[in-house]
């Protein structure tokens, strides 16, 4: 409440500023809002000066403050009160009011924009040509404003870096984060800087220097798990399944063994690197991953690398995290590598039938069909005007339908893996029920309107029905045929090629129907047009189908028709006998 008078304003201003620093430094948590003991003093000055600036804002404050007061004593604490905000500012993102203070601070406008003609540099070149005025030693700081100044530079660059590296200008981005990774911080700072510049690398199609960056992460702090996980996806880019499982497996022991590392709080400094800078893009880069979610990534990788023991075990465990309710933690985390859950327990099924555990995957698959019966309506009709993405009214009811078709497919999906693993236990007859339940399922869904082509939206779930109900054909056709039906069989690989005209194993299983039916110059002359059309024709046109999803690639490759030289032979026999006879 005493006047403000300039004898006092030095001191004053001095306590304010290691005040405000023991504030932002006793918390480990980031900078936020504004800081009003700065604003209040900059009026203080104003007063002291006979002046008044009640209704200005910070900024036209500093302004202000700064053009007209012109004592020398006041020059140092104002110097180290714009430092703190400085780094008030920075950490709210406010990189041109940074930039402002700074020019104002230094006095030199022209000279700044003359070191400054590439603007992305800017702020660096005001900060590093900035003169901090040397503490009186009657009025010591706890943390030097030329420490401070340090600190604003090593962060500037890091916050200018992400934001190029979210702009996509990556060059750019990487040469300001190496600025940063030479500037002043804690090792925890400095591996989550490498971290990102790892990141930009892979961005800019270099995984080798990404990896470079991320070992570097490693090696300056061992507990920067996000560098782990980035460098398990580079060597997934790379295809170093090794050297990518065993970057999972640890990353999995590590996040076992370790709870989130609390934020390190040095004992040199009350404002850190650290404080300033928390982009959104530097919370996404960074993400600790939840050790189920990495699990599943160890279970999906195996499985996809053809190591189904490995893949089956780790499946279980996962499934085992999901029974103690883990799968909630990652839930709503959109970054997530979680699929949706009845993906997992298809997967897992997936796993442990390639593994020869048949009964077990039909237990996993009754889960998914229990799961999801009172989930599908009994009729499910794709309308093509509510796939209408310029009528938002219709948001809702397209999501719904959308996620009916969802559930759908994965209680199919059960069906037709319950239907291979019979066929493999040589049960034909409770084979062909589950394949018939799958395609009576997927009857439900009736496609109309114009063309009855689906829209671009709806197409990814009507493309994995068509694949399921492709395969559950093929798979019902091939048990037929085992049990002698061949009649029922030929019709099944006939629809099956309706759905998808050309699949080489629908059209070859045909093949094998005729043949059987003693229809053998029908069986020849599919046979040629099937050897004469060249390989991938149709899998839907080659470039427009999406990929198949993983808990369907084992079924897959079980439709696969086995016999195709024997049948060759065969054929080849025939066309030979029938070229010599012309009466047969």
């Amino acid at each position: 409440g005493l006047p403000a008078v300039l004898p006092a304003l030095p001191l004053e201003l001095t306590v304010l500023y290691n005040s405000l620093l023991f504030t932002a430094g006793s918390s480990d948590s980031a900078i936020e809002g504004e800081a009003d003991g700065i604003h209040q003093g900059l009026l203080r000055v104003l007063e002291a000066c006979g002046a008044c600036g009640q209704d200005l804002s910070t900024e036209e404050l500093w302004q202000k403050v700064l053009q007209e007061v012109t004592s020398q004593e006041l020059q140092a604490p104002l110097h180290h009160l714009g430092a703190l905000q400085a780094a008030w500012w920075l950490a709210a993102g406010r990189l041109r009011s940074t930039a402002g203070l700074l020019r104002l601070l230094s006095r030199a406008e022209d000279s700044g924009r003359a070191h400054c003609s590439e603007g992305e540099y800017e702020l660096l070149s005001l900060l590093k040509a900035w003169r901090v005025p040397a503490e009186g030693a009657s009025l010591p700081l706890v943390q030097s404003a030329e420490d401070l100044k340090e600190i604003l530079c090593t962060a500037a660059a890091f916050l200018q870096g992400l934001q190029e590296l979210e702009a996509g200008n990556f060059p750019t981005a990487c040469s300001l984060l190496q600025e940063a990774a030479g500037g002043f911080c804690s090792k925890r700072v400095l591996a989550q800087i490498y971290t990102c510049l790892g990141c930009c690398a892979l961005r800019m199609g270099k995984p080798q220097t990404a990896l470079q960056h991320l070992r570097r992460a490693l090696q300056v702090d061992f507990q920067c798990l996000p560098a782990l996980s980035h460098a398990a996806a580079v060597y997934h880019e790379l295809g170093e399944t090794d050297a990518e499982l065993q970057a999972l497996a640890l990353l999995y022991e590590a996040l076992e063994r370790n709870p989130p590392a609390a934020a390190s709080s040095s004992p040199y400094f009350l404002i850190r690197t650290e404080l300033l800078v928390h982009a959104p893009i530097l919370s996404s880069l960074l993400r600790r991953r939840h050790p189920s979610e990495v699990k599943y990534l160890l279970a999906q990788r195996c499985l996809q690398g053809g190591r189904v023991a490995d893949a089956v075990e780790h499946y279980l465990d996962f499934l085992s995290l999901l029974q103690e309710g883990l799968q909630q933690q990652v839930a709503l985390d959109g970054s997530s590598a979680l699929p949706r859950i009845p993906e997992v327990f298809l997967e897992a099924a997936s796993a442990l039938e390639q593994s020869g555990r048949l009964q077990d995957a039909i237990t996993v698959c009754e889960e998914v069909i229990s799961r999801t019966t009172d989930l599908i309506p009994r009729m499910l009709q794709v309308e093509e005007r509510l796939e209408q993405p310029e009528r938002p009214s219709l948001g809702a009811g397209l999501s719904q339908k959308k996620e009916s078709l969802c559930c759908l497919a994965w209680r199919a999906a059960g069906y037709l893996h319950q239907g291979w693993a019979w066929a493999k236990l040589g049960e034909s007859k409770e084979s062909i029920t589950q394949f018939s339940r799958c395609l009576g399922d997927l009857l439900r869904v009736r496609l109309c309107g114009p063309g009855v082509e689906p829209t671009e939206n709806l197409l990814p779930e009507v493309e994995v029905l068509q694949k399921i109900r492709l395969l559950a054909l093929i798979g019902r056709g091939t048990q037929f045929l085992e049990l002698g039906k061949h009649k029922e069989a030929l019709l099944d690989f006939q629809h099956g090629l309706q759905i998808s005209p050309g699949d080489p194993a629908a059209a070859s299983y045909l093949v094998q129907a005729l043949w059987k039916l003693n229809r053998k110059q029908e069986a020849a002359t599919q046979w040629q047009k099937l050897s004469q059309s060249p390989p991938g024709e149709d899998g839907r046109q080659e470039g427009h189908s999406r990929p198949c999803p993983l808990y369907l690639l084992s079924c897959q490759k079980q439709a696969m028709f086995p016999h195709g030289e024997s049948l060759a032979r065969s054929i080849q026999g025939y066309l030979g006998t029938a070229g010599r006879d012309p009466s047969s």
